[in-house]
């Protein structure tokens, strides 16, 4: 063997490599000046090709980020993240693709997804065992579209939305009893259980409730922002509708009025790819729906990152409240169950597309994957966050089944305001018959 040769040699024989050195000089004892030579290359070179070799084996940063989050070193205050670039419908700008958030944020907002999740596979469980009755529609898959906005939202914008509406109910104040409650028709519920899964509502936090008509929230959502713009309030209203009210008129009529009069108004498109049944590609010919506003500008987000969403929302709440007039907001994001619980999902789409997008573009895991790569979290404090949402949502379920339905006189409740008697007339006299109680709450003190 040459030197460079017999170098290469010992090395890739690793340990082994000084057993031979000493078994050369051994048996060679006339040549030990070259051997010892060749060994004090030999030495240098090992020690050079050790270290590269240890530089292979440094992890990446994320590695490292979740290495020491898994063995609970000190945690960020907050991170710096790239988000999905946006696509933009004539703005001449578009909000930034890097974002900054602190641990407290993250950790909130990892939290209500975990819940809206937890809460929405409870619901599934509550309709097959029949303690749901009626129409239910889950939002899993969806939950960094409502954790998102609502972050970036002031407190005194409205949100009105379509009937998948149980993530929104229980981020705009209404309690996780009080959902189920709702859900199993309870007295307790949102709306004291007459309003059921499409129907939950919240003035108080301008949350103006489901909607079970397709698209028929999209004028109200547009005369509430008339009104912010006729008391002259730097309010923005955020009026939500799915792919499938996309080709409905009364958007396009509320799209026109709202342009016509500068309206703060936000129409956000909640794309997850099918409307009932249908595919978007079935249903549009155009399916870049921030797009067919054609004279109002839109916005393209990735809505399966809660940052995206918080950034883009933000973004259009200044533009509106600026005085710029309506813009409108697609949410590309998806859905796991069916339309509603009577729809399998799986007869329009494959159960590998739905496992594909749960393992690559899931909302909560990939956000999870990023505190824990930017060290904003521990593994131990997210399985702990995990654990105790569960038991908060086991005892909701639990108080909110204890209560009672709503008695029966509640029929009468709530429809319109102020209630006249009823007057019959007749040939010979007229007769009256007083209207049972106007408000459910007045009811509701007698029992």
């Amino acid at each position: 063997l040459n030197s460079i040769q017999f170098l290469f040699s010992l090395n890739q024989l690793g340990s082994a490599k000084w057993f031979f050195l000493l078994y050369c000089i051994v048996e060679y004892r006339k040549t030990i000046f070259i051997v010892c030579h060749k060994c004090c290359l030999l030495f240098y070179v090992s020690v050079v090709m050790y270290v590269l070799n240890l530089a292979r084996c440094v992890p990446s940063p994320a590695v490292i980020g979740r290495s020491a989050a898994r063995l609970n070193f000190s945690t960020a205050a907050e991170a710096t993240l790239e988000i999905t670039p946006f696509k933009t419908h004539k703005l001449d700008s578009a909000p930034a693709q890097q974002v900054t958030v602190t641990r407290d944020e993250a950790m909130k907002y990892l939290r209500e997804m975990l819940l809206v999740r937890r809460m929405e596979t409870t619901a599934s469980n509550m309709y097959k065992e029949k303690q749901i009755r009626g129409f239910c529609h889950l939002y899993s898959g969806q939950e960094a579209v409502a954790v998102g906005m609502k972050a970036a939202m002031n407190e005194d914008d409205s949100i009105i939305t379509a009937y998948r509406c149980h993530g929104w109910s229980l981020l705009s104040g209404i309690t996780l009893k009080q959902v189920f409650a709702e859900l199993a028709g309870r007295v307790s519920g949102a709306v004291h259980g007459k309003g059921g899964s499409m129907h939950m509502y919240n003035a108080k936090q301008h949350f103006y409730g489901g909607c079970a008509i397709v698209g028929a929230q999209i004028p109200v959502g547009t005369g509430i922002a008339f009104a912010y713009k006729y008391r002259d309030e730097k309010r923005v209203s955020f009026c939500l509708y799915g792919d499938g009210a996309s080709n409905q008129g009364q958007l396009f009529e509320s799209l026109n009025m709202a342009k016509l009069w500068h309206l703060p108004c936000v129409f956000v498109c909640e794309n997850n790819g099918y409307g009932m049944g249908t595919s978007v590609e079935r249903s549009s010919a155009s399916t870049e729906y921030y797009t067919r506003g054609d004279y109002v500008p839109g916005l393209w987000v990735n809505a399966m990152d809660v940052l995206a969403v918080r950034q883009a929302t933000k973004w259009v709440a200044e533009y509106c409240r600026a005085g710029n007039g309506p813009i409108v907001l697609e949410m590309a994001t998806y859905r796991y169950y069916g339309h509603s619980m009577s729809d399998p999902g799986t007869s329009y789409r494959t159960r590998e597309e739905i496992q594909k997008v749960r393992k690559m573009r899931d909302p909560i895991t990939s956000f999870r994957e990023k505190m824990l790569t930017a060290n904003l979290a521990t593994e131990e404090e997210l399985k702990n966050m995990e654990k105790q949402i569960r038991k908060e949502v086991e005892k909701a379920l639990a108080e909110a089944l204890q209560d009672p339905e709503p008695p029966l006189e509640l029929l009468y409740t709530d429809v319109y305001k102020d209630t006249p008697d009823l007057v019959l007339r007749g040939t010979s006299a007229d007769v009256v018959v007083p209207v049972p109680k106007n408000l459910t709450a007045d009811v509701l003190k007698t029992e």
